[in-house]
């Protein structure tokens, strides 16, 4: 699957999940907040688009919804079972 697709695909998943999605710039990599009653997913925009997938990915399985599409499922799995991964959520 390219990496438009995977980036398409998470996306909608986290839209389907109830949180809306920004695309920001700032000195930040991204992750999931809560702003008044709404679930909010930041993402800097300025990131290359691997490194918007594997925000998108971080966000969704720190969620972990029952019921994940399995696309999604195996493009957040690859990305847990890598060593930047598995690193970056030791630090």
């Amino acid at each position: 699957m390219k990496k438009t697709a995977q980036l398409s695909l998470l996306e909608s998943t986290i839209k389907s999940l109830g949180y809306s999605l920004r695309y920001e710039k700032g000195n930040f990599l991204g992750g999931d907040c809560r702003v008044r009653q709404d679930n909010v997913v930041v993402v800097n925009k300025f990131l290359p688009l691997e490194g918007k997938i594997y925000t998108l990915a971080q966000v969704i399985g720190k969620i972990n919804p029952p019921g994940l599409d399995p696309e999604a499922a195996k493009i957040i799995d690859s990305l847990i079972n890598s060593s930047l991964f598995s690193r970056n959520k030791q630090g």
